[in-house]
């Protein structure tokens, strides 16, 4: 069985578990999640895959609108079965590059046209889900994966994140050249470079904004945007929210 729905989550928090797994992904705004204890969130750059039977706490952070896959093993062939089992083997919180998001909007946009055709919306699911896998576990990602140490670009663009960082820098610490880095970045992570350290960005600007009082000029500069107009400029395209919004639901 699968169920490709769009929904609204509640701003307040909610907790419960069910028998079938779940993807969750955003169309528009946000939504913290915590599976089994383990936190993150959804937005545009982001979704979330709840195992079933797992007991899962999540809200919504204003105005979103989500669209969620409901998957029941029951009447599964035996080949998708394997393709759950490695999807939701465990809570994941997985990166969504600019291609996929941009097939998510066009599903998004068919369920609202066409939502009470339950074959389109199983067929759009269905599309949603294998190009989620192939991005996790595509052959090509596995070769790339054992060639860059996550871990040490992490901690370097952690450590200079204030100022600009560069593609080629980024190539250096992993002693790649910056083609072979960029393909082999994109491959493993599902984003690309620029957009991933896009996102380090506002994932910490949003930290900061949620457990500090700094003024958002402030959380600007520490994040490495050129303004507090670049960062709320960023924020509301990718996360669906004003950082002085994401502030006062806190």
């Amino acid at each position: 069985m699968l169920i490709a729905r769009l929904a609204c989550l509640d701003n307040q928090a909610h907790e419960h578990a069910h028998d079938y797994h779940q993807l969750v992904m955003s169309l528009e705004g946000r939504a913290e999640f915590e599976v089994e204890g383990c936190g993150g969130e959804v937005c545009r750059m982001r979704a979330c895959l709840v195992p079933g039977d797992a007991d899962h706490q999540f809200a919504g952070m204003g105005e979103n609108r989500m669209l969620i896959l409901d998957l029941d093993e029951r009447d599964t062939s035996p080949e998708d079965l394997d393709l759950l089992a490695q999807l939701f083997e465990n809570p994941r919180y997985p990166a969504l590059d600019a291609d996929f998001q941009n097939l998510l909007s066009y599903a998004g946009a068919e369920l609202a046209r066409y939502g009470s055709d339950p074959h389109l919306a199983r067929a759009l699911g269905g599309v949603l889900l294998r190009a989620l896998h192939l991005r996790l576990f595509g052959e090509r990602r596995q070769g790339a994966v054992a060639n860059l140490d996550l871990g040490r670009l992490d901690a370097y663009i952690v450590e200079h994140l204030a100022r600009r960082i560069t593609v080629i820098e980024l190539a250096q610490v992993a002693c790649l050249s910056p083609s072979h880095f960029h393909a082999q970045f994109k491959d493993s992570v599902g984003l690309t470079p620029h957009q991933y350290l896009l996102k380090t960005r506002l994932d910490h600007a949003a930290r900061l904004l949620r457990e500090s009082p700094l003024p958002l000029v402030r959380i600007a500069g520490e994040c490495g945007f050129s303004s507090q107009s670049a960062l709320t400029t960023a924020m509301r395209r990718y996360m669906g929210l004003t950082p002085k919004r994401l502030r006062g639901l806190q």
